[in-house]
């Protein structure tokens, strides 16, 4: 007797999911470009390869840096700025908010663990504020990308907007203004392993197996990482230049007075993909006639209201703390777009 039974239909959209990964986007656009416009594909290609060649000491030393400070246990330290008087808690938090190597879901534990121990909001802010702009890898990225002037004045900015939006979120807590600011949470993992509050660092890993194998694993998992995604985003540089007109990105976003400034910050948070595509594409726009105050103002909103760093914060809190989150995010975009066209 033959099988009557009918087989499961395959879902269409699961069938084209690889396409949607870096790879599959690079194999794609590699394909419609043969198919629509051979005769550009090796000046493409050869575009790519060059920008990836010039960042790929960069993105070597950042695999290292980062596989070192998480098989070590580094972020153990951070918990330690937490501590003491408020004022002290909010400069230290945003100093060294670029240097805590979380990734998006283990911020969230490790906040939620500050808030519930009674840490005050303001340095809570200066930390969430000054990390999604910056943290070793993206900042040597951003180096290869846009050079090293843009890379610190990255940084600088991560500082001082945490910087602000602490001391100006300890202002608005001691005037009433936010009351029950966590959300009600159940304690759930997110597959990131526990928070690192009540760990210790180790600097010598390597005398222990398991940070060892952790040191190699990281590695390895983030040099596939970035080099997948840096591959995509210099061969969408390589496009840009290729195909964008130059003219049309000068009228938009060039030239001089707020406008590119404050359409960049405006535009930053729905465009932004990652803080390691970012620099790259950032890159091909300013080659074609974007002012290094909307690139800047830009990567700021862009990193500030990227969906990890978006979800970490409306995960926690309750929606007014969201959206002074996210009104200082973009404003200081904008302070800081401005300021960097100036000296720029």
């Amino acid at each position: 007797m033959s099988d009557l039974t009918s087989p499961t239909p395959r879902n269409p959209l699961k069938l084209l999911s690889p396409l949607w990964s870096p790879w599959g986007m690079i194999v794609l656009i590699l394909a419609l470009i043969a198919v629509l416009d051979p005769r550009n594909m090796g000046a493409i290609i050869e575009i790519a390869i060059r920008a990836l060649g010039g960042t790929a000491p960069y993105i070597l030393f950042a695999v290292v840096t980062i596989a070192y400070l998480s098989a070590s246990g580094a972020e153990a330290i951070i918990a330690n700025v937490f501590k003491g008087r408020e004022y002290r808690m909010i400069i230290l938090a945003a100093l060294v908010g670029g240097l805590a190597p979380f990734c998006s879901c283990e911020v969230i534990p490790f906040i939620a663990g500050l808030l519930a121990m009674g840490v005050p909001l303001g340095p809570v802010m200066a930390f969430w504020l000054a990390s999604p702009l910056v943290d070793p890898p993206s900042l040597l990225i951003t180096a290869g990308a846009l050079g090293w002037n843009f890379a610190i004045a990255k940084a600088v900015t991560a500082v001082l907007l945490g910087l602000a939006g602490g001391f100006i979120v300890s202002f608005l807590v001691k005037t009433g203004a936010y009351k029950n600011v966590l959300r009600p949470r159940k304690s759930a993992g997110c597959g990131c392993g526990p928070s690192p509050i009540d760990q210790k660092p180790v600097w010598k890993f390597w005398v222990e197996a398991p940070r060892r194998a952790t040191f190699m694993e990281l590695g390895k998992e983030n040099m596939l990482f970035l080099l997948k995604w840096m591959s995509l985003a210099y061969l969408l540089e390589a496009l840009m230049i290729t195909y964008v007109p130059a003219d049309l990105i000068a009228g938009v976003l060039g030239g001089e007075g707020p406008k590119p400034v404050i359409l960049s910050a405006l535009i930053g948070a729905p465009a932004y993909l990652n803080g390691y595509i970012a620099p790259p594409l950032l890159a091909g726009l300013m080659e074609q006639g974007m002012t290094a105050g909307a690139a800047m103002a830009f990567m700021v909103a862009g990193a500030v209201s990227s969906i990890p760093a978006m979800t970490a914060v409306w995960s926690l809190v309750k929606p007014r703390v969201f959206f002074t989150y996210m009104s200082l995010g973009i404003f200081g975009a904008m302070v800081a777009g401005f300021a960097f066209g100036a000296i720029a």
